[in-house]
């Protein structure tokens, strides 16, 4: 799974220039901040291109996919992770995988190992400055807002059986965007259905095994130190 995850703004936009996300991460989107301890309901960076005018975009939006027929944004089931395995069959997540699905670019992530007493957090980060996810966004809008106003951008991360370095930490892991897909995952006019999930899937993979990780201290407040060896 993902419920952590490490945003450096200030090392990812320079580096998103010799990447294949140049296009969409053009510069820190207003009011983005960088954060080593983001949570589920925070905000995240998500890259975009949208169905309705092909504009390609970086935003921040709120780490959990609220579909459009909820009646509050917190829901009381999470999606903040979405297992990639049936996905198309899914009924909060199979309406964005056909034309709103997103890349997450983070900076690294965190998972737990040991007993429930002695949780020990791995920061874990990819072989780059920007570690980028395959995820989905969805639009909700405040049923009590005024009209035109209380629109949410949501979001969530694809999940898969983990592999690579991975495996021994955690039975799942994120599923990390191959450059070779990001663009056809990107395109609206991709059709969205199971057979683009799994290659995306498979494809993560390889990335598996470049990332490197390392045990740090328990996570309290925020902040660069958080990513120190323990």
């Amino acid at each position: 799974m993902c419920g952590r995850v490490i945003v450096k703004w200030d090392e990812m936009i320079p580096a998103a220039t010799d990447s294949e996300l140049a296009e969409w991460v053009l510069g820190v989107p207003e009011g983005a901040v960088s954060s080593w301890n983001v949570k589920p309901t925070q905000r995240i960076p998500v890259a975009l291109t949208s169905a309705k005018d092909g504009q390609k975009r970086l935003e921040t939006a709120y780490w959990s996919l609220v579909p459009p027929w909820a009646k509050e944004l917190k829901l009381k089931y999470p999606t903040f992770n979405a297992r990639s395995e049936g996905l198309s069959e899914k009924a909060t997540f199979k309406g964005p995988l056909k034309k709103q699905r997103c890349v997450i670019p983070v900076t690294g992530f965190y998972e737990w190992t040991g007993p429930k007493d002695k949780r020990i957090p791995h920061a874990i980060f990819g072989p780059a400055p920007i570690l980028p996810m395959a995820g989905l966004y969805s639009w909700w809008r405040d049923p009590a807002a005024p009209e035109g106003e209380g629109w949410v951008l949501t979001a969530t991360i694809l999940t898969r059986a983990s592999a690579g370095i991975m495996q021994p930490i955690h039975d799942r892991m994120p599923v990390f965007m191959a450059d070779e897909l990001l663009h056809d995952w990107l395109d609206p006019e991709t059709p969205g259905d199971q057979l683009l999930v799994d290659a995306v899937s498979e494809a993560s993979v390889p990335i598996a095994s470049e990332l490197h990780e390392y045990a740090v201290k328990p996570l309290r407040g925020d902040g660069p130190e958080l990513i120190d060896p323990a």
